[in-house]
């Protein structure tokens, strides 16, 4: 790009995705109507010049800081790394196909050593006569807080249309306004901040500015009533909607046609419609990455039994923890009855406790044993021995437990434009049938159950002794296989990348060999194409590994195939290396384990139970993804790339005031949160973020690592009010007790686990109507907003833990219980009579 046109170099990005659009030059026009004709003409020139054909082949290798490897594209190979990849993926879905500018975007990224070097020598140069500040910016880590399902639906279009009305109140009181959008059935209105106006006040509408052109009645005003008012610093916008008492059918009938023949001149308001993409995105990045357990629990008179589990390709390892050697699910042991009641007993914003769980293989049998601190507190003398005893099992878990209230009617997701838009649309905002309603009637709260086990705070507890005389009584947190627990069925929510074909449960003992080593295991569940197995050892081999298997137990069954020395590839590795999934390996030669297991599942497919996801009401899963999209309890955050870094790019809760919103609300604007704890420390000693995330690959499960942070809101500068260390960076115990000793005797201690993954291609197809709709007004818009949604890069959940992080070192509950209330805010100096009179 030359020097002339540096300064438009913002332009010229918006106006990229519209180059090959028939709009492009009514878009140049608007987008660039304060630039000369001249330089708007320079500016169409660099656009047609960016959007040329390339053949040129990038090869970056000794260019960038960053590995490179071939990367393929229409048949002509790159040599790029990670950045110029994401780079030229996006350039090319902005025009289309590789162009010079998707070159030249590609050639001048910010890890470029050519850029560092122009950047660092114009950098040098501006900071010579500049003193240096240290000082981290809160407004860096800054991100808008979202609500997922919240957004309107519109019954009828609204036309963005300014014009001048004539407002008469009851007592005949004439007031000016000017219409901000107009529909059929209401209007949005601009007015001086002089006026008084409630809600509720009956309104008599005069078209002052229409009545110049078209033959309306003066005499007889429109009658509205005001629904909302909104109060600005310079005026107050009234939402107005029409009432029907005082018919005036030949207004109506002229309204609705002005608006119909004059939508495309002034755009239809779509605003809602953007908001609605928006969100529905960031929840596509979120449902099927999370690791929680939602479990929706149903309300009989006075009783509550957990009923439906919402599963995802995440949390499906943790809901199996939970299957017996049956592959019966068990996670009604959890949530017993009287756990829910004690949970919901609890003041609002702090149901929740922490429940200690281990199973114990006994013959070939599951048993489940679980206790919350209330109930390890009540049998002091076994406290120590079952802390001791179940975190040196690989079975143990530590779970988050929390509830909150829910509405059947949330399963209710409309979209946000109006039936009359067309019929598929109509179908789209059908309600959910009466049967599957009838299902959900008495649903009233989610437990959202989160596993928050890590290899820092299951050592601390492997410190209590244990006296193997007692073990025989930690029976009392048994859970008796003779008295089953509520059936929890299982459901998901499809989105796009669905797996392509049924996976079947099925445990049985496998053999693998590699490099002359046999590890024994037993599979988790089968299908044509693949397995899950569990291994008794440590598995250290990387994706992309050729495995062979033998089923010594199935080679009993069958005769026909000879089940030995079958060929697997690994696709991926859980991070404690026992869990490995695998996939065919097939050749013209090998494909017995596909025929095997095609025969398997065909004889057998009344005795094996599926994942799931064939529905037994249809839209069930989707309805309890709606109901707990909306009430997401945790803080949910998404970031974008910029540059090489990962910055903060929204973030979502239904969550109230507790510690941990105040804690992000610090120092940040209205409706934003500030993640700035997350990022303290990152440049100085351990770059969580960044470090992670360039090590995982898109659909892997989330990584989790814990997070202290030492609040004082008396202090006004931000570096000073958090200091955040996560739990690895303090390396002894007793760093770590003394760390929140002074957070607690300062201010505040707060911990979190912050979960973080990659996030996939987001999936527009359940979101194309509104995309389409948005386009027909408004392609750049359209295109803009899924370039926008396109760059969100991660996703992640943080969860306060501080309860459990403080009874693991031993405070006292007094001190947690002090712990809740928030510590004072920094205090305003006091100013005298004498310099107020003096100012």
């Amino acid at each position: 790009m030359s020097q002339d046109l540096e300064e438009y170099h913002d332009i010229i990005e918006e106006l990229k995705p519209m180059i090959n659009e028939p709009e492009f030059n009514q878009v140049l026009n608007q987008v660039a109507s304060e630039i000369s004709k001249q330089k708007r003409f320079l500016l169409k020139m660099e656009l047609m010049r960016l959007a040329r054909p390339c053949i040129r082949l990038i090869d970056l290798r000794g260019l960038v800081d960053g590995k490179c490897r071939l990367y393929e594209h229409q048949g002509k190979q790159h040599t790029l790394d990670e950045l110029a990849i994401e780079t030229f993926e996006r350039q090319v879905r902005i025009f289309g196909e590789y162009t010079i500018g998707v070159y030249e975007a590609v050639t001048n990224t910010e890890n470029n050593f050519r850029v560092m070097y122009k950047k660092e020598q114009n950098e040098s140069k501006t900071r010579q006569n500049e003193p240096v500040v240290d000082k981290p910016k809160a407004e860096n880590f800054q991100a808008p807080i979202i609500k997922f399902g919240t957004f309107a639906q519109r019954g009828e279009e609204r036309m963005n249309f300014s014009v001048n009305i004539e407002m008469f109140s009851d007592v005949n009181k004439s007031i000016q306004a000017t219409t901000i959008d107009v529909s059929v059935k209401g209007l949005k209105v601009k007015a001086s901040k002089e006026h008084l106006f409630k809600p509720d006040e009956r309104l008599t509408v005069q078209f002052r500015g229409l009545e110049k052109e078209y033959l309306l009645d003066k005499r007889q005003g429109v009658a509205y009533i005001i629904s909302s008012i909104e109060r600005t610093k310079d005026d107050q916008r009234l939402n107005l909607k029409r009432q029907f008492d005082i018919p005036f059918p030949s207004f109506d009938k002229f309204f609705e046609r002005f608006i119909h023949g004059n939508k495309r001149r002034y755009k239809v308001n779509l605003d809602n419609t953007i908001t609605a993409i928006q969100n529905k995105t960031y929840e596509q990045y979120y449902i099927p990455n999370f690791v929680s357990i939602p479990v929706f629990i149903e309300q009989i008179e006075n009783r509550f039994i957990p009923k439906y589990a919402l599963a995802n390709d995440c949390n499906r390892e943790e809901i199996q923890y939970w299957a017996n050697e049956l592959q019966d699910l068990k996670i009604g042991y959890l949530l017993t009855e009287k756990r829910i009641q004690y949970g919901l007993s609890l003041v609002k914003g702090q149901q929740e406790m922490y429940i200690f769980v281990f199973n114990h293989i006994k013959n070939e049998k599951v048993y489940f044993y679980s206790a919350t601190h209330a109930e390890l507190d009540a049998q002091p003398d076994l406290k120590s021995l079952f802390l001791a005893y179940g975190s040196r099992k690989a079975s143990w878990r530590v779970y988050k437990l929390q509830f909150i209230h829910v509405d059947p009617k949330q399963s209710y997701r409309p979209l946000s434009i109006a039936n009359s838009i067309n019929d598929k649309v109509k179908r789209q905002n059908q309600k959910p049938s009466p049967r599957l309603m009838s299902r959900l009637k008495n649903i009233n709260h989610v437990a959202l159950l989160t596993n928050i086990t890590d290899d820092i705070s299951t050592e601390h507890y492997q410190k209590f002794k244990i006296k193997r005389e007692q073990l025989i009584n930690l029976k009392v947190f048994g859970h008796p296989r003779n008295k089953p627990p509520a059936l929890v069925n299982v459901y998901r929510f499809k989105y796009f990348n669905q797996r392509r074909e049924s996976r079947f449960l099925l445990r049985t003992a496998v053999q693998v060999s590699i490099d002359n080593v046999v590890i024994e295991g037993h599979t988790e569940d089968i299908s044509t194409q693949g397995l899950r197995i569990e291994l008794d050892k440590f598995f250290h081999q990387t994706d992309k590994a050729k495995i062979t298997l033998r089923f010594p137990q199935l080679q009993t069954v069958t005769s026909k195939f000879e089940l030995s020395n079958l060929p697997y590839i690994v696709r991926h590795v859980s991070k404690d290396q026992h869990v490995v999934h695998l996939q065919n390996f097939v050749t013209e030669e090998s494909n017995t384990a596909r025929r095997f297991f095609e025969a398997l599942i065909k004889s057998n497919r009344s005795k094996l139970k599926a994942y799931r996801d064939e529905e037994e009401v249809p839209g069930i899963g989707e309805a309890l993804r709606n109901i707990y999209a909306q009430n997401v309890i945790n803080v949910a955050y998404f970031l974008r790339k910029d540059s090489v870094d990962f910055v903060p790019d929204a973030v979502a809760t239904s969550s109230g005031t507790n510690r941990l919103t105040q804690l992000l609300h610090f120092q940040a604007k209205p409706g934003h949160f500030n993640l700035y704890p997350l990022y303290r420390n990152a440049k100085i000693r351990h770059d969580f973020i960044n470090h992670t995330l360039a090590n995982m690959k898109p659909n892997e499960r989330p990584e989790m690592h814990e997070l202290l942070i030492a609040f004082d809101p008396s202090k006004d500068v931000i570096g000073a009010a958090i200091n955040s260390h996560f739990t690895e960076q303090l390396s002894k115990p007793e760093q770590r007790k003394e760390f929140i000793t002074e957070a607690l005797q300062n201010g505040q201690f707060i911990a979190v686990k912050v979960f973080l993954a990659r996030t996939g291609r987001p999936d527009f197809e359940t979101m194309q109507s509104e995309l389409n709709y948005v386009s027909v007004y408004a392609v750049h818009k359209a295109k803009l907003l899924e370039e926008q949604l396109w760059n969100v890069s991660a996703m992640g959940d943080i969860i306060d833990v501080t309860d459990e992080v403080l009874r693991r070192f031993e405070f006292t509950e007094s001190a947690i219980l002090l712990n809740h209330k928030s510590p004072p805010t920094h205090k305003i100096k006091q100013v005298g009579i004498e310099q107020l009179l003096r100012s």
